[in-house]
């Protein structure tokens, strides 16, 4: 299942690559892509495990740019 999550204040690129990459390492995640430019990060998900994976990937989130808002929108 495809997720879609803004995330509001991320500071620069770096951070976002380094959230892309904690999330892709994330068991149940069989892709992600986050764009610094549109703020975005598209996950590709198993099914039933959606909001386990959000939870992990907020988490990710908060432990690299704390202050970035996580929407999910999708």
């Amino acid at each position: 299942m495809k997720k879609i999550i803004k995330l509001e204040g991320l500071c620069c690129a770096n951070c976002a690559a380094k959230i892309e990459e904690g999330v892709k390492k994330l068991e149940g995640v069989k892709s992600a892509s986050l764009s610094f430019m549109t703020q975005r990060l598209i996950m590709e998900v198993e099914d039933g495990r959606e909001e386990e994976l959000m939870e992990a990937a907020r988490k990710i989130k908060d432990k690299i740019e704390p202050e970035a808002d996580f929407k999910v929108i999708r």
